[in-house]
């Protein structure tokens, strides 16, 4: 069986290192990019804090990097809370799952963070993260009392801040030359993220690049978004100006570059999350996949479905990190439009690569912990589930 159309599994996980054309071996040439560690998790319920521990440890350690820090961490909660798959709880499909939340910031805690701070844009919501996660059924007092000071703010709007922050993007941006942020995304030492490892209807997969998406407020790039100033009562998404472009952010924030460019989620939201990452870059992502699901984003996806494929991974680099996970889920991480999971869209770590975020060339990442070809589990196997 032929992967993405180009080489076979073997040729392509087993031998990178045997690359071929000019290209090719000038990547495999370069100097090594951020380090991505992956393990075997099996459930939520045993071994979780040892496994992220080690992971922590493979990438190089967390303790420089946030003691004495505040750390912000952006959370996975893709839909409504009323949204779920009958039977399954939400963490183990589509949200991250509470216990890994709260594995991340005990270790965070131990390692000297002085404050960590969960956010989320809570869809289609201005109500308080707290409130969305008792939704949910986290136990929210439970995970406050993981480290010594663990805050929850609702990044849909001002929140608790007093303006918004203006982060540009230093490539120029494909779609937008900056963005206006809730305060969080700003007043941090060090952002994380905490994604899923599952697919997407528009971008092919979402892991730690398109998380981010979910970055920008609703309050402004919401379909229900003021036309001069920010809404600070949101009840929708960002249907009409990230995905179609129908209409503008609120007039308050940076404009588009290019009102004349596609008007196709497959085109545009690529470039955005690309424009938003490189806003607001990532100093540390992981990527939950001990549970989730196969065929899109949440139960609203047709199609989709819950799989295990139990596994954790953990990088410095978002580019690489989704890279490895894409690798992971049976996918060419450098695949064009038109090949899986790339079927309507273009390629978002192609993308971030170009505009020199990291790299998505599996010859120059390092790999630690459990090899790509041992990790395996492709998503569009029929058997999977």
């Amino acid at each position: 069986m032929k992967l993405a159309g180009e080489l076979t599994r073997r040729e392509w996980l087993c031998g990178a290192s045997l690359a071929t054309g000019g290209l090719s071996l000038a990547r495999a040439a370069a100097p090594p990019s951020a380090p991505v560690a992956i393990a075997r998790c099996p459930s939520y319920e045993e071994g979780l804090v040892t496994r992220l521990a080690t992971l922590f440890d493979q990438v190089g350690g967390v303790d420089k990097l946030v003691r004495g820090k505040t750390v912000t961490i952006k959370l996975n909660l893709t839909g409504s809370p009323s949204l779920r798959y009958k039977g399954y709880a939400l963490g183990v499909t589509h949200y991250v799952h509470p216990k890994l939340v709260g594995a991340c910031c005990h270790l965070l805690g131990k390692a000297g963070a002085r404050r960590i701070r969960l956010v989320e844009c809570c869809w289609a919501s201005a109500d308080p993260l707290e409130d969305y996660l008792l939704d949910s059924g986290w136990n929210v007092r439970a995970l406050a009392q993981t480290a010594p000071l663990v805050e929850f703010e609702n990044t849909n709007t001002l929140g608790k801040g007093r303006r918004y922050s203006r982060l540009k993007v230093p490539h120029g941006g494909y779609l937008f030359p900056a963005f206006d942020f809730n305060h969080a995304y700003e007043e941090t030492d060090v952002f994380m993220t905490i994604a899923k490892l599952k697919n997407h209807a528009t971008c092919g997969v979402t892991l730690s690049l398109k998380n981010s998406f979910g970055t920008s407020p609703a309050s402004i790039y919401g379909d229900d978004a003021g036309e001069e100033e920010a809404n600070e009562s949101p009840r929708s998404g960002r249907g009409r100006v990230f995905h179609s472009g129908q209409r503008g952010p609120s007039r308050s924030a940076p404009q588009e570059l290019h009102p004349d460019s596609p008007r196709q989620g497959g085109y545009r939201v690529p470039r955005i999350v690309v424009d938003l990452v490189a806003a607001r870059p990532i100093d540390l992502q992981i990527i939950d996949g001990v549970e989730s699901v196969a065929g899109g984003e949440g139960p609203w996806i047709r199609g989709s479905r819950p799989v295990r494929p139990g596994l954790l991974l953990v990088g410095r680099n978002p580019v690489s990190t989704d890279a490895v996970s894409t690798a992971v889920m049976g996918y060419n991480p450098r695949a064009d439009r038109g090949t899986p999971p790339f079927r309507n869209c273009d390629n978002t770590m192609k993308l971030a690569e170009d505009a020199g975020i990291g790299s998505a060339d599996l010859n120059r990442i390092d790999v630690r912990g459990v090899p790509i070809s041992d990790a395996l589990y492709e998503f569009e196997s029929p058997r999977k589930g």
